[in-house]
Order: structure tokens, then sequence, then C-alpha cells
């Protein structure tokens, strides 16, 4: 159960939205951890640029409720502050004195790996040496969840909970809605190294595409998704045979799951049958605009500790995914290489490829 007073006041956790209160619980631990200290001489090199779907559904709710009980002199003056996807950034960069570019970026479900993206190209273009980057989200509300059930979007037909995420399975029948952040330091490498910091892997590229078809279905054949890996494996300068396995956006809905698949043959060929996929949404649920955050923190330790965490519920096959998603449980492969995907609505496509730090 997460307690935002953990974190900070209970009169500065009444001015924000829950996913506010989850990025500012997130970037606490992320510096404590990451150990680096902002001070007034660099904190102009450090930026914050976050991913973010929806925003503050649980205020616009609140408040709305409130308008229409009690007139417009109820709307308190924080509303607005409290419900922009940007607050996830600017409480962050309140909170750490970052001074460099404070942003989100909102593209659906691939919010946060854009994020990502545009973190890592700040850092190769020297705009700043190191970004709080990844995704945070909250929608597990009336409006959210009855949102994303009308589009016939989220499981409906597993009671059990645990077995209710099934990507790529035969019998899955859509996504259950997670929330939560996930965050990285995104640091230009020399400058990691001299203050000794702890590498878990090293980005080496990112690709983006649109499928420009449609505002909620993936294009069939899976260009668009290719597309993304292909210029992410061309911004990494490495080939398709380097890489070791793909951490899939694998949502458990019908139509992502085979066109992901169909877009992992296009771009590996035969390669394809043989890799490691794996799906993490089986095991946490899709964290909407932060789960590509949090599949990239899964992807890095992958690569650091050599283990692959396994598909759960992946046990009657569909012969539209015919893959290796590791369903038999997590495997040591000591991979160098891995990819990460993140597909959205409005046909937004980007991936990243990540690898072992040596």
């Amino acid at each position: 159960q997460f307690d935002p007073t953990a974190y900070m006041s209970i009169k500065e956790a009444k001015r924000m939205d829950r996913f506010v209160q989850i990025s500012v619980a997130a970037g606490k631990q992320l510096m404590e951890h990451c150990g680096l200290a902002i001070t007034e001489d660099n904190a102009h090199e450090v930026s914050v640029i976050l991913g973010c779907g929806l925003g503050g559904l649980s205020t616009i709710e609140e408040f709305h409720a409130k308008l229409m009980n009690s007139g417009p002199r109820r709307i308190s003056a924080f509303y607005i502050p409290m419900l922009i996807a940007n607050m996830a950034a600017g409480q962050v960069s309140i909170l750490t004195g970052a001074k460099g570019p404070n942003l989100v970026t909102t593209s659906a479900c691939a919010s946060a790996t854009h994020a990502i993206g545009y973190a890592f190209s700040d850092i190769k273009l020297g705009r700043v040496k190191a970004c709080i980057t990844g995704g945070v989200e909250s929608t597990i509300t009336s409006m959210g969840v009855s949102g994303f059930n009308a589009l016939k979007a989220l499981s409906t037909a597993n009671d059990d909970p645990q077995a209710a995420s099934r990507p790529f399975d035969a019998e899955r029948t859509g996504f259950v809605i997670g929330e939560g952040a996930g965050f990285l330091m995104l640091e230009e490498l020399e400058h990691a190294r001299a203050r000794g910091a702890t590498i878990y892997a090293e980005m080496l590229g990112y690709g983006a595409s649109a499928d420009a078809f449609h505002i909620t279905a993936p294009e069939d054949s899976g260009a668009g998704m290719a597309l993304s890996m292909s210029n992410a494996l061309r911004d990494a300068e490495c080939m398709a045979t380097d890489i070791d396995f793909i951490n899939a956006h694998g949502t458990s809905t019908k139509l992502n799951d085979k066109t992901e698949t169909k877009a992992i043959k296009h771009v590996f060929g035969d390669q394809a049958y043989i890799m490691p996929i794996t799906a993490n949404k089986s095991m946490i649920g899709h964290l909407l605009g932060a789960a590509g955050g949090v599949e990239a923190v899964f992807t890095a330790l992958s690569l650091h500790t050599g283990i692959i965490p396994g598909t759960i519920n992946q046990t009657t096959p569909d012969p539209d995914c015919d893959l290796d998603y590791v369903a038999q449980g997590s495997r040591q492969i000591n991979p160098r290489l891995g990819i990460s995907n993140s597909f959205g609505f409005g046909g937004t496509n980007a991936s990243i490829i990540l690898r072992r730090y040596e």
C-alpha cells in the first residue's frame, strides 16, 4: 500500500494528485540510490524528462464532483497544478534542484520510452550530463477503468487476478491496469565513471515511428512497430543479430500481441524463433504511460544480473504467437544487448536498446 506521507508532509500530499505523489516518491528513491549530488554548480547539467499518459484523473473526478454538488467556488486554486501531467517532472525538479530541461512526454503507452529516448538524445548532444527519466501513471479511478472498459481493452474473462494478464497466450482477453513509476538516472558515461556510480547498463539507441493507421488499433502487418525497432538498431549502430533478448510491449490484448509478434519476425527473421522474449506486464499489469520506464528498469537489471524474467500465464499456445516468450520461469542467459518496446494509442511506437556494462 502506497503511503505518500512517507515521502512528504500531509499538507504537500493534499496538494498533489496521486500520480505526482508517486513521482516524488520515485524521485526520492532514485536520488538516494544513485548517489548523484545536485549542487548549484551542476544543477544546470541535470534534467528531468518523464513520461505520463493521462495526468491527474483522480483530481479531475474529485473536483468535478465538487463543481456539480457545490458550485465553482469549491474549486481549489491547486486544481489545475494538481492535474497537469508536467507536474510529475516539475515536482521532481523542485525536489532535487535539477535545473536542466524539465518536461513530460505524453504519448499514450509509449510515453516513458519516448521520454528516455529524448533524455538519451540530450545527453548525446551535450546539452546535459545526466537526466532523471522514466515514467509515472495512476489511472485506477472510476473514469479511468470505465474508459478502458468501454474500449474493450481490459481483461474480463479471468476471475483470478493473478491469471488475468496473459501476454501472448491464446486465452488473453485484454490488459490489467497497473500504476506506479519506473525511474532511471541516465548519465553520460564518463561523468558516471568519474563519480564512481554503480552502472547497471549502457543505452545505445532509441527508435520511434508511427503506424499512421488508427486511433487505438495497431496496423495489422506490424510495419510501424518493426520500423521503431529498426530505427533503434540503426541509432545503436548494431545488427539485429546482436540483440540477445526482447522486452516486449506484450499487453495481453488480442491485437497487440499478434502484431508485435509479426513485427519481431519482420526485423529479426529466423533469429526471432530462438531469441527469448519477455513480457513484464504479465506480472505487474499495464502501467500505461509509465510502462516503458518500469520495463527499462527490468531490461537494465536483466543485463546486469544475466537473468531474464519469465512471462507468466502463457500456458495455452496461440498459433499467431509462436515465439519463445520465456513461459517456464526466469532464465539465466547472460545477455549483452536487449531491446525494450512500447507502443501506444494513436499509432506511436518507441524502442530502446541497452547493453550490459562491462
